[in-house]
Formats: C-alpha cells, structure tokens, sequence
C-alpha cells in the first residue's frame, strides 16, 4: 500500500547572512572544523577569496533558534552568528571553484586557468601550480567506507561544469605514472587527496601528499564508458554524498545513478533548468529564478520552497557540509551569502502534529527512519506521543492503535487515564510529558468532559468563521458522552490486553491486571471478568474487594481469592452466594435469560455455588476448613460432598475418625459412599468401618423395605407441592450394596448385623449371615423354605461338599418347618440332579408316606438304575487298570532281557572310552555309556541331554545294531 503524500514542511530554515556587497560572488566552499562552526569560503569575479565563520547550535545541544528568531536574522545585513575573518587574492581572474581538503588542511582554487593551494585559515601565501595549464574543472576523488576500491569524483565544483558527449566514472588509482615528463614523487598519497583535473583536452589524475608542503603527484589511471548522450546536450553531475550516489542532471530532469551508472529510483523533474544543485539528507536542493526548491530523493515530491531576494542578475550558487555536519547550506547572490540551518528532524514532526496533522507525522516518521535519520526507538516515541494527542482529542481507537506501535511505551503510562492520584501505582507512571503538546493524563472522565467542551467551544468559534483545531466530523455531529465513555474504556481494555503479552516488572503487571478489571467491571464485561479472575493474574485483591462487593460482582471476587491461594475467603464468599441464591436476595445475572423460572435459576444457583466450593475443597488438605463448608455443601448436593471427601487431588487424605464424626447423621448416604470408599477403593482393614458400613447399609435396606411394603399396601404418605423426591446418589439399591459386601467383606461383625435383621423378612441376607456363622441347617432352611430358591440350596450344599448336605436337603425338603406343606418336587428335582450320590437306604428312610407311589417309584428306580451303573463303571476301571499294569510289567520285562554285543571297537558315548570288558549302562534312546559315566550321568538323563522323567520314550522294542 503506497503511503500518503506528504504536505509541505519546513526542512530548511534562514539563520544568518552576510552582504558582499562591494564583491560578485562566483563560487563557495564550507567546511565544518566543529559541531557548532563551519567555515564559509567565498570566491568572487575579481579573484578574491573571502573566509567567513558561521556559529550554529550543535546537534548535541538544545535548539535555542525558532522561526521567529530565524526571520530577524534574515532582514539583518550582518548578524552576530556569521563573521567575516578575512579575506586573499588569488588572481585578477574569477575565482571558477573552491575545493577543501581538510585531510591535509589545504584549500584548492581554481582560477585564471591554474591551480592554486592555500591554507584553512588564509594566512600562508598562495602556492601557483604552474605545471599545470588552462586547467577548466577539477572533480575531488571520494571514497566510499564500504567499497575501499572504488573511486568517485565530483564534476566542475558542483553542479556548474558541464560535460561533453561521455563521462568519466570509474578512475582506477595506481602509482608509476608521469606529469609532463616529471618524476613520480615517492612520498605516500592520502586516498582522499586525490583529484581530477581538466587540463586542455586531457584528464590528469592528481594526489596530494604532505600536511605541510605543496607537493603532488600524478596517478595513472584507467576509464570506461558507461553510457553517452547527444552531442546537444549538456548534462550536469552531483555526487550525493550521504548515499555515494550521482545526481545526472539534463535540462529539468534529474536521475539518481549508482557506481554502475544504473538509475535507482524516480526521476527527479525539477520546475525549471536548476542553476545549481546542493543535498541536505533525504533531499535534493534545487536553485532556480531565485528560489530554493527541496525535492524527495525516492519520490521526487517538492516538500518545501523558499524564496531569497536577489540583487541584480548575478550567477547564484549553492554549498551544502553534507559531508560534515549535514545541516548548513549557503546560498549565495552575486553580492550576498545567505545561511540555512537544517531543522532538527523533531521539529519537522512537532510542526505537523501541532496542526493535528497525525497521519502526515507518521509518514515523516516512517521516511526519517527508513532513511536512517531517526532511531526504531524514536519512531516508538512519536506514535506513544501521536496516541496521547489523539486521546486528548477523543478519538481512542486511532491512540490505542498508535500506542501498540509503540515498543518503549510503558503501560504504566496510561494509569492516570483509569485510576486517579494518588494510588497504589502513581510512583511507577513516568512524569515524562514527551514534547509537551498534551496535558498531563487524568481520568478518562475529565478527559472527556474538557474534550466536549472543546468541541462546544469550537462550534461556536466556527459559527463566527474562526479556524479551529477540532476534528470536523465532531464539529457537524457532536459525540455523545456515554459512547466516548465506551470507547474509550472498550480501546482501553485493548492496549491492556495486549501489554499483557510484553515483559513487565512485578509492580507494573499488578497495575495492568487491577486495571483492567476495573475496566471490565465498568462495562459490566462479568464474562471477561470471571476469566481473568480465575485465570493466572496479578490483580491485587485489596484494590479490588471493595469494588467487586459494592456492585454485586461476588463470583469474580471468590474466583480472584481463589487464584491468590485465599482458600478460606473464596469458600465463605460461595457460601454467601448459595445463601443468598436460596433466600433470592441475589440472583445470578448471567443465567437469568438461560432458564424459564426464577426457582430453576435459584436452583442452579445454588448448585453453581456448591460446585465451585467443592472444586477448590477437592484440592485442601486442611481438616478444619473442609468439615466447615461440608454441611452446607451436602445440603445442596450430597453428591458434591462425597466428592470433596474421597477427592485424590488433595496431598494428604483426611483422618477418616474425624470425617465420620463431622458429617451429620441424617446424611446417611454420605456416610455410607464415603464409608464405601474407605473399604473399596482405600484397601481399609478396620473391622470398624466394615462393621459400621454393614449397620448402615442394613438400616437402610430396611427403611427401603419398610417403604415398599407400605407403598404396596397403599398408606404411604405423599405431600404434594412440596420439594421433589431425593433423588439417591447410588445407582444401585441399597439391598443389591448390602447383599455384595455381606458376602465381599470378611472384617464386618455377623452378628451385630444379624441381630439389626433378626425380625425382618430380610431372608436373604440372614442367610448369607448364617454362611458367615456357619450355621448350615439355618442356610438351608432359609433358602430351601423362605426363599424357594432350589438352585441357591443345592449349590451351597455343593459348597459344603458332604453328601450329608445333600440328605439335610432332602429332609428339609420332605419335612419343612413353619407349617409349610412337604416339596415333592423339589425332592424329586434334588434326587434327579445329585440321587447318585445318596445312599439309597437311607433316601427310603426318609421318604414320606405321603409321598405319591409313582413320584417314589420312579425317583427309587433311577437312583438304583445309577448305583449299578456306577457299580458297573467301577468293574470296568478295575479291570482296564488291572490290564495296564499287566501290559507295562511284561514290557518292562522285555526291555530288560535284551541282549546287547559289545566288541573291542565300541565306545562310551559319553567320555569316548573303549569299553572292552567294562561294565555299561544303555539309556532308552540306543545310547551306551560306561559305568562311570552313568553314575555321574543319572539314569533319567541320557548323553543327549534328555530328560526321560519329562519327555519319556515309548516304543513297542528296542532295535539293537550288533
């Protein structure tokens, strides 16, 4: 995006002058021996040269001159900052040039077609060059700091002498070469002493040695072509000494050229044909008809124009110490020397942000430092001190912006602006004014109320047709004092923000996040409150109760306790919240629109205040505080409280004594989970929790009990329009938990718990305490006859493992108690499944009479049919086994009548002995080993490492190879 147009400025300024009048000017030279002196060298018609002294402000020192200053300067002939020192005559002719070479403290004048040499101060005599002749410009070699090799050279003093169809660019140095037929002095060439000379139609490259004679020496050297024009034109050369560029001037039209001789840049189209060219910075100084025009080196705009009065129709000329100071020009008439100051790039900008010209400020801002003329961190300070301006005048969003751009500025700066003085952070807001172009910061109401009156005062000195400095847009539709109030807080809470991110002192972040949470609460922001306070912050907690209590904001409050570790504060303040959500003092803004009625708001409420106590007490393990907001908590939600007391969040779990002693008796489901999690999930072994964890779940499986069969029987009570049934925080009910654990559990008491049952019809859980007891007739009596549960009988009886159990069984089934009538069938089921396994005398025994005929006849024949089966299986196992052991004597008889033929060639397999007449041992896989061997070997492993007792052979004989 191409940046705004600049307006016109000032870059240069009038300082002093000094009339010639008894003189015609014809050349000028400076050349600066301080920061605060430049020496002014003036050739005139007559061959005289005149020496002034021009006294200027350093650039180190404070700008004393002003423009008001700078124009009495300028209607005095003579002024006290400029004096003549004196003067020398050169020759009869016009002095054509001055050059200065402070390196050796010698001035070079061309004049009557010689070359001349005097001093700095014009006291020694003139020294003549004789040797050489009809000498018509000299162009001084400069060398760049970057390129040590290349050598550029000045045409004709300036921009005055003209050229012919080429030009000379690149001259390479060298030594060897001769003037005239002269020597070649040996003394050593200083590299900027070196100059080019037209003498005649002949190029002669010069260089000067010595500090203290006139001695020169000539240097060969070499030239090339880079380009050519028209035999008809007469172009110009300035060398731009800031950047080592050349300025190529032809007619009215300028191009910018590098070492290579390639245009960089623009053109440069001058208003008229320049009669000389100078350079102040970033600027290009042009002369015509008596005015001094600056143009922009990269854009080529003219940004200032200055008109100097002209006496007579004499040559005018230009000086510019871009080399030097870079802030003096001199412009000279045929009988006057005239002197500008270059003003301070401050200035330049401080003249645009006084008209409220912001946006052409920073575009100077932006040129200056692309250009090098000012530092990063003096583009910061002026967009710090463009936003302050831009506060003052009510247009937030454009300050906040410039005050992003801004890397020096300090956050700290703009607390005046939120809280006033004094407070906690005033010694941390710097008391720098910057330029002095704004008041003081001051709160943003005092700043907005002087702001409109402002603009009311404006409105009526624009109605009687005076200029003001207030923003048009404001004049034709005044703001409204609220939504600047917006604004301005809203802009505000942005640059907060984002300071967040940077690296702050301690004292300075505690400022940022205070303030803007005052910001946020001023905006009734609860959302961005509620983040920052529960996020990691810095805010000062004591800066911001007081606020936070007065309007209502109490969950911000107990989330910013919270976040600075004020445990015990937080909790009281959500204890508060659920207080006063169910008395609905208080109601929670931010869900209101959420929910259809007030009581599900309240309700949620409450719940939202007891989940966020819960969520800081999971992680304390402080004893006292915990069992202090427990009850309330459980009151809301026990659900919560359970949580709060098996959290594993905490570093140490809670004495589990004082716990069950805090929580009430009426929350016994409480109790009972956190109970449930001692024993289950802790790997408690205190037969006292079991034994009370049993109590408990036995209590309430009769209460649950109590209420089914008085709900079954229809007298339960029901109030209706009252609160809404307690909802358990179980899935599971309370007889299935009790059931699991008298059955898991092997710590808890039987007997307590069967004595809480005794009266109940809780058979199943009196049988699975008489298991416990190891009452087995009990058991089965329960399960047989209260339960009818067949499967349960016969499965314990498997687990007692007796046959006898079998018979108890049947007896109770043949003969049961309470008045019931015998259970046939489940005597019939019993001997069908296990009749095997009873003794068939003793089921007739038993068998009552009146049990029908064809249920005995048929039970009696098949357990007689399954005893002889049995008998029968019995014989045939006796038999086959009787077999085996037969089949195994007889092979095992056989393997040990072979016979084995031994000769005198055989070996051990093992230690590779013949065995001759020694006694040998044959292992079942064919290998042979000598007696010692096998003694050592064992006779379960062969040679071969096999393990016979682990992986045996089995083979119908053995095959022995004789």
């Amino acid at each position: 995006m191409a940046k705004p147009l600049l307006k016109s400025r000032t870059i240069l300024e009038p300082f002093a002058q000094f009339n010639a009048s008894s003189s015609s000017i014809r050349s000028l030279a400076l050349f600066s021996t301080s920061p605060s002196e430049t020496l002014i060298y003036v050739g005139t018609v007559s061959g005289k040269l005149l020496l002034l002294s021009l006294h200027h402000p350093s650039s180190n020192s404070s700008n004393s001159h002003n423009q008001e200053s700078s124009s009495n300067n300028e209607n005095r002939d003579n002024d006290d900052q400029i004096k003549f020192v004196r003067h020398m005559s050169i020759s009869d002719c016009a002095v054509e040039s001055i050059h200065v070479f402070g390196e050796i403290e010698k001035i070079l004048v061309v004049s009557d077609g010689f070359i001349h040499f005097v001093d700095l101060e014009l006291v020694k005599p003139v020294k003549k060059i004789g040797a050489l002749k009809d000498v018509s410009f000299v162009a001084r070699r400069l060398r760049s700091k970057g390129n040590e090799g290349f050598t550029k050279l000045t045409v004709g003093g300036g921009a005055d002498a003209s050229g012919g169809s080429s030009f000379l660019q690149r001259l390479g140095g060298g030594g060897g070469g001769r003037l005239n037929g002269g020597v070649v002095n040996d003394l050593p060439i200083d590299d900027n002493c070196v100059f080019a000379a037209a003498v005649g139609k002949k190029l002669i490259l010069v260089g000067l040695v010595g500090r203290s004679n006139e001695s020169y020496d000539s240097v060969a050297g070499q030239c090339g072509l880079i380009f050519s024009l028209p035999d008809m034109s007469t172009p110009c050369l300035k060398v731009l000494k800031k950047e080592y560029k050349v300025l190529m001037l032809v007619d009215n039209v300028g191009i910018i050229i590098d070492s290579q001789g390639q245009p960089v840049g623009g053109s440069l189209v001058f208003h008229g044909s320049p009669d000389g060219i100078g350079e102040m910075g970033t600027s290009v100084i042009s002369l015509h008809n008596g005015k001094m025009e600056l143009y922009l080196k990269k854009t080529g705009k003219c940004v200032q124009k200055i008109v100097f009065s002209v006496e007579g129709t004499g040559q005018r000329v230009i000086a510019d110490d871009e080399d030097e100071t870079g802030k003096v020009v001199v412009v000279a008439t045929s009988s006057k020397v005239i002197c500008y100051l270059k003003v301070p790039s401050e200035e330049q900008i401080k003249v645009f942000l006084r008209k409220k010209d912001f946006k052409e400020a920073i575009s100077l801002v932006e040129e200056l430092h692309d250009d090098g003329e000012i530092t990063k961190e003096a583009m910061s300070f002026v967009h710090a001190q463009v936003g302050f301006l831009l506060m003052f005048d009510l247009h937030f969003e454009e300050a906040v912006d410039h005050f992003l751009l801004s890397e020096t500025m300090q956050p700290s700066e703009i607390f005046p602006f939120i809280m006033p003085d004094p407070n906690r952070w005033s010694l941390l807001v710097p008391r720098n004014r910057y330029w002095g172009l704004h008041p003081p910061p001051a709160p943003l109401e005092t700043v907005i109320d002087n702001g409109l009156i402002a603009i009311q005062r404006a409105i009526f000195l624009k109605k009687a047709g005076l200029e003001t400095a207030v923003d048009d847009d404001f004049l034709l539709n005044p703001p409204n004092r609220d939504d600047l109030m917006d604004s301005a807080i809203k802009n505000l809470i942005r640059y907060l923000k984002a300071s967040r991110e940077k690296e702050l002192t301690s004292s300075v972040k505690e400022g940022v996040d205070t303030l803007l949470m005052y910001l946020y609460r001023a905006l009734n922001l609860v959302d961005e409150m509620e983040s920052l306070a529960s996020s990691e912050n810095w805010c000062i907690v004591e800066e911001l109760e007081t606020l936070l209590n007065e309007s209502g904001h109490l969950r911000t409050l107990a989330f910013l306790c919270e976040s600075k570790g004020m445990s015990s504060k937080a909790l009281a303040i959500w204890r508060i919240l659920a207080r006063n959500y169910s008395s609905g003092f208080w109601k929670d803004q931010t869900r209101i629109n959420e929910t259809s009625g007030e009581g599900v708001n309240i309700i949620s409420g409450k719940e939202t205040a007891a989940t966020e106590a819960s969520r800081i007490l999971e992680e304390l393990s402080d004893k006292d505080l915990i069992l202090q907001h427990l009850g309330w908590i459980a009151d809301i939600n026990q659900v919560l409280a359970v949580r709060v007391l098996t959290s594993e969040k905490r570093s140490h779990q809670l004495p589990p004594s004082d716990v069950i002693a805090a929580i009430d008796t009426k929350k016994t489901e409480i109790l009972q989970r956190y109970l449930q999690w001692l024993i289950e999930e802790q790997d408690s072994d205190d037969p006292q929790f079991h034994t009370s964890y049993a109590l408990l779940l036995t209590k309430s499986a009769l209460e649950s009990y109590e209420t089914e069969i008085s709900s079954e029987a229809g007298t339960s009570k029901q109030i209706n329009g009252l609160e809404p049934e307690k909802q358990s925080i179980f899935q599971n009910p309370v007889r299935e938990r009790l059931q699991f654990f008298l059955q898991s559990s092997d710590l808890y008491d039987p007997e307590e718990v069967l004595d809480l049952i005794q009266e109940s019809e809780l058979w199943l859980e009196k049988a699975i305490l008489y298991r416990k007891l190891g009452q087995e007739t009990l058991v089965l009596q329960i399960l047989a006859v209260k339960l009818e549960d067949n499967d349960a009988a016969e499965h314990y009886c498997a687990e007692i493992g007796r046959p006898d159990a079998y018979m108890q069984l049947l007896d109770i089934y043949l003969n049961p108690t309470d008045g019931k009538k015998p259970m046939f069938k489940a005597a019939v089921r019993l001997l069908h499944n296990h009749g095997e396994s009873l003794d068939p005398l003793q089921v007739l025994e038993r068998l009552s009479p009146n049990m029908p005929l064809q249920l005995a006849s048929d039970t009696i024949l098949r357990m007689l049919r399954a005893r002889l089966h049995h008998h029968y299986q019995g014989q045939i196992l006796h038999n086959m086994s009787r077999a085996v052991g037969l089949d195994a004597n007889l092979a095992r008889l056989e393997e040990r009548s072979r016979h084995v033929q031994i000769n005198d060639e055989s070996l051990c397999d093992s230690c590779h002995a013949r065995l001759g007449t020694k006694l040998f041992a044959m292992y079942p896989d064919d290998t042979i080993v000598c007696y010692k061997c096998f003694r050592r070997q064992g006779e379960s492993t062969s040679v071969t490492g096999r393990d016979f007792t682990n992986d045996p052979v089995f083979k119908p004989g053995w095959l022995v190879i004789d």
